[in-house]
């Protein structure tokens, strides 16, 4: 009450004063209209609490009471128009404590000489980690737990996501859980991808999942197979129905705390114009909380062509997911597909995105994708870690994880990741040979190594992360020339579609 009547007595005081000069007092947020940083209103502040020892938990604590709707309408009226999500805002609608200090970093990155903060997890209240500028793709049979371990010790920043599992697995799993969801906590952040058609399960298995603490909960709209999309009904398939997918991510982000995010295509079959794609993107967004969007940047054919060619037959349309950046500037997008190379990821951002997943590049050659991650993408200083030095750490971790469900895992799964490391290099092949009939009989992981890394060079294995390999010409050099005319929403029409 005492701040209020400061407030009201400051106005007062000011009227006076403008009424004097002949000018307009005005409280707008954004009296001038513009689309740059700075073009609205604001007045920084903090209290004694926030600046003294500890007063990072009480601006944390702040920032929650805002997340309230009751507070944040609060903040003032219009303050819509300038806390959009963009030029280093965050957006007033679905903002959090992580959004908050991502905004920080994005502030603090426009100067050489300030070091970028580091997010603090919602959920894992021991970590802090940076935004989600470089991601690596659920992949199925690929991005499991093991992969994500050795992909961890590559890179300290990249996010990871976990294979797709079906609400119906996690739900009929539940006395099994750890099998599917378990992960080690250095494996933060990483983001669970679910996938499924019956409501009732999804929220089942996202609160099933609460106890693992994932970094955020994402929902497949995008895989093309036939298991999937086909059988299953969900995956790519939901992109025909944007209503059914608002509803999906509604009743995932009710049963959960963390952000939930969507990755789909940028179409399905003969509906791929780039209208229908933001038909789809209005309606979940406009329809249920999701803010965040995994674009990838094809289309999906579901007339029986297979996955691995639902990668390389349909064009890539990088400007549909430019032109989604213009369109709804209060939401956040990541691009995905056919971008290969740390230097393409770079340009990708560049160019805009907020941020880029990689998939076949960082399973492939995870030692050239991912170990020019932190440096490149998140200005971490340069490593010196070797192959050797990721490896000792590995095999530590595969013996504890040998045979944790009776016979599974097995040297061969467990060392599956590992088959790429050395991907060019010398020795490779002989190694690759050498796995394959050492995994007929190993028992463990350091037998395993023993038997087979005879065959890399100690120059090899001793050597720290090189050069990044060379991307292609800049894929996204002109595409802000090529965008699709804007979109204008039908929103009567849709409201009911």
């Amino acid at each position: 009450m005492c701040s209020s009547y400061v407030l009201v007595t400051i106005i007062v005081r000011d009227l006076r004063f403008t009424e004097m000069a002949a000018v307009v007092l005005s409280l707008d947020p954004k009296l001038v209209k513009g689309d740059w940083n700075g073009a609205g209103g604001h007045c920084n502040y903090s209290t004694k609490s926030m600046r003294n020892d500890g007063g990072h938990e009480v601006i944390k604590k702040a920032i929650d009471k805002l997340m309230e709707k009751a507070h944040i309408c609060s903040y003032g009226e219009g303050n819509e128009r300038i806390v959009t999500g963009q030029h280093d805002t965050i957006d007033i609608h679905t903002f959090s404590w992580q959004e908050e200090e991502e905004a920080a970093i994005a502030a603090s990155s426009s100067s050489a000489h300030r070091r970028p903060a580091m997010v603090s997890a919602r959920n894992y209240s021991h970590a802090t980690y940076l935004p989600p500028y470089f991601s690596v793709a659920p992949m199925m049979e690929w991005t499991d737990v093991h992969y994500r371990t050795m992909a961890r010790l590559i890179s300290k920043h990249a996010w990871l996501y976990t294979e797709m599992l079906a609400a119906e697995t996690i739900v009929y799993q539940k006395d099994n859980l750890d099998r599917f969801l378990y992960f080690p906590p250095e494996q933060h952040p990483i983001v669970l991808q679910i996938g499924g058609s019956n409501l009732e399960n999804l929220a089942k298995a996202t609160q099933l999942a609460n106890i693992y603490k994932y970094d955020e909960i994402n929902f497949n709209c995008g895989c093309p197979s036939p298991r999937v999309a086909g059988h299953g009904c969900f995956g790519a398939r939901l992109m025909l129905d944007p209503k059914f997918v608002a509803e999906a991510m509604s009743v995932i982000a009710a049963n959960t705390d963390v952000p939930v995010s969507v990755k789909c295509r940028i179409g399905v079959d003969d509906h791929d114009s780039y209208n229908e794609l933001c038909d789809f993107i209005y309606k979940v967004s406009s329809q249920s909380p999701t803010r965040h969007f995994i674009i990838h940047s094809r289309k999906a054919l579901l007339n029986g062509i297979s996955p691995a060619e639902n990668r390389s037959i349909p064009p890539l349309k990088y400007e549909y997911f430019y032109g989604l950046l213009r369109d709804f500037p209060d939401l956040r997008f990541t691009i995905n597909g056919g971008i290969n190379t740390i230097d393409e990821v770079s340009a990708a951002r560049k160019a805009g995105a907020h941020g880029v997943m990689v998939g076949r590049a960082a399973f492939n050659n995870p030692w050239n994708t991912l170990g020019h991650v932190d440096t490149a993408i998140y200005g971490a200083p340069s490593s010196s870690v070797t192959r050797r030095q990721i490896l000792k750490e590995f095999e530590a971790y595969g013996e504890t994880v040998l045979g944790k469900y009776g016979l599974k895992p097995n040297v061969r799964d467990v060392a599956k990741p590992l088959l790429s490391l050395f991907y060019a290099q010398p020795g490779n092949s002989l190694w690759k040979r050498k796995a394959d009939a050492a995994f007929m009989h190993c028992k463990t992981m350091k037998s395993f190594f023993e038997e087979t890394l005879v065959a890399i060079p100690d120059f090899v294995l001793d050597a720290p992360v090189g050069a990044p390999p060379l991307g292609s010409k800049d894929p996204f050099a002109n595409i802000h020339t090529l965008l699709p005319p804007p979109y204008e929403s039908r929103e009567q029409e849709l409201q009911y579609a």
